[in-house]
């Protein structure tokens, strides 16, 4: 299954219902290329994820930290954690995603125990995962024999991949893994989510760089620095992606024209809307629509 739009909520949590059997997991394989944006954009989940590439390299940014994930390697991201994902060099990227409830990956009794203080650290927000590594290649072909699980639907599959889910988590352990916790560190994941979601309730409108610092709790230049750290941005550069990203589906819209969907998404200047839009995707938006609708 491979899920070419991405949905998300005001605070860029995703909406997307991570069950693909009669459990709270879902399995797929993405070609990054396909989404709808062309890369997979800032989002978060409260789902674990598990990544085994199988195809190309991935660049990923995981809250502020951005790495790249070799052809074979994989990625665990944490519970909660702003990431995205982009191929690197126009490599094909593919990948196998598991994400999986914190929940489901041990019974309840070890939740406690050896789930919850790492889903809580805040000096975990993922690993790399190395096939060299007697730990890494355990837990990525666990994933590969999960994904084969979902597509064949054995007699009582259900049952093996919770075996492979204790398994993968074991192995994580093995790891030996240090687990911090900074309270700073929490709060200022949440500030930055506030400005977020402040940010994708009101991109419609006017925005001003003292509103997306107040819903954050913070001046106007520590709010910059939150964005320039994080994001590799400024807050209102952030803003004007966001509004083009949220034009890619209404200009999909047989009905929809250009100047309509500029003010749709809080561009003020039908010709300001066009020359951010193809400085962004690198064609003018109605270059942009005549080309998905040719394409569907």
């Amino acid at each position: 299954m491979q899920i070419k739009n991405f949905v998300v909520d005001r605070s860029l949590k995703e909406l997307t219902i991570h069950r693909t059997v009669e459990l709270p997991i879902a399995c797929y394989e993405t070609t990054i290329n396909q989404n709808i944006n062309g890369y997979i954009p800032l989002h978060w989940h409260d789902e674990l994820q598990f990544v085994l590439i199988v195809k190309g390299e991935a660049v990923f940014q995981i809250n502020e930290e951005t790495l790249v994930v070799q052809e074979g390697d994989g990625l665990f991201i944490n519970s909660g954690c702003l990431h995205m994902a982009e191929e690197k060099e126009q490599s094909g990227c593919v990948y196998i995603c598991l994400n999986v409830s914190p929940y489901f990956v041990l019974p309840q009794e070890l939740y406690t125990t050896y789930v919850y203080p790492y889903i809580q650290a805040t000096n975990l927000p993922y690993l790399y995962i190395d096939v060299n590594e007697t730990w890494g290649g355990n837990i990525l072909d666990a994933i590969m024999k999960i994904n084969q699980l979902i597509q064949q639907k054995s007699s009582y599959f259900e049952i093996d991949i919770a075996m492979k889910l204790m398994f993968i988590w074991q192995n994580l352990l093995i790891n030996g893994f240090p687990l911090e916790y900074d309270q700073i560190e929490m709060q200022k994941s949440n500030r930055m989510k506030q400005m977020l979601n402040w940010i994708h309730l009101h991109y419609a409108k006017k925005i001003m760089l003292d509103d997306i610092a107040k819903a954050g709790q913070l001046s106007r230049s520590e709010c910059c620095r939150y964005f320039k750290r994080i994001l590799k941005t400024t807050p209102l550069r952030y803003v004007t992606d966001y509004r083009i990203q949220k034009s890619l589906s209404l200009l999909q819209q047989a009905e929809a024209n250009v100047t309509d969907v500029a003010y749709q998404v809080g561009f003020n200047s039908t010709s300001y809307f066009i020359d951010k839009f193809r400085k962004s995707m690198n064609m003018t938006p109605l270059a942009y629509k005549k080309y998905k609708m040719e394409d569907d």
